[in-house]
């Protein structure tokens, strides 16, 4: 049998776990959202580790995004986005390349609301992987994580995303820092454009603890 274990024979150490390779694609998903307010991504895996779905918060196959209203707290009701959006948890359920989603694990950008809750639950959903939990005191998300505890759906907190998505060939850290620090001249259009849409968005979901204060993401 042949011996491999040589010094020049290692494998590399910083590749992306599990955790953070499937919420990396519930945050590129994300960024699909057209919602100028507040963009969801959601990445569904079986037992096997392999991708059953993905899913982003937009309006109905069939509605125009450039017609129908991304507002909210209107005066006029029917001109709030929330009688219309469909959640990227929904989104992700109904795009699904499976008989179904039972046991599987659900990645989300976002903790559910209640109403997405149901879904999850009545889908057989076994757990859900968040990154943020921001709007958690608002009743909808308290009553999610009711009915989660007792429908014995288990929620996991993703504190320490270490690289995550790659985007440009740059990892997270350096994405935040070339829209404060780079020249925008220094770089394409394009790239600009991604690395400032992803650095919003993951601004924008950053996650609070339960005494209000930010919590440190940790980035290498």
């Amino acid at each position: 049998m042949n011996d491999f274990s040589t010094a020049s024979n290692v494998k590399r150490t910083d590749y992306l776990s599990w955790d953070e390779y499937f919420m990396s694609l519930a945050f590129l998903s994300a960024m699909r959202s057209k919602d100028p307010i507040t963009q969801v991504g959601v990445c569904i895996i079986n037992s096997e580790k392999k991708i059953v779905a993905v899913g982003y918060n937009g309006m109905p196959v069939g509605l125009s995004d450039d017609e129908m209203p991304w507002t909210k707290g209107l005066d006029d009701p029917l001109q709030n986005k929330h009688l219309y959006v469909c959640h990227a948890e929904l989104n992700a359920v109904l795009n699904k390349n499976s008989a179904d989603v039972k046991n599987c694990t659900l990645y989300s950008t976002l903790f559910p609301c209640n109403e997405c809750a149901k879904v999850i639950i009545q889908c057989g959903i076994k757990e859900v992987v968040y990154f943020s939990d921001a709007k958690i005191n608002k009743p909808q998300y308290n009553a999610a994580k009711i009915m989660f505890a007792k429908a014995g759906v288990k929620t996991t907190y993703v504190l320490s995303l270490i690289t995550c998505v790659n985007l440009c060939h740059l990892p997270f850290y350096e994405i935040f820092s070339s829209v404060y620090h780079m020249a925008p001249s220094s770089m394409s259009s394009v790239t600009c454009s991604i690395r400032k849409r992803l650095s919003a968005l993951i601004l924008s979901l950053s996650p609070f603890n339960k005494t209000g204060r930010t919590v440190a993401i940790y980035l290498s």
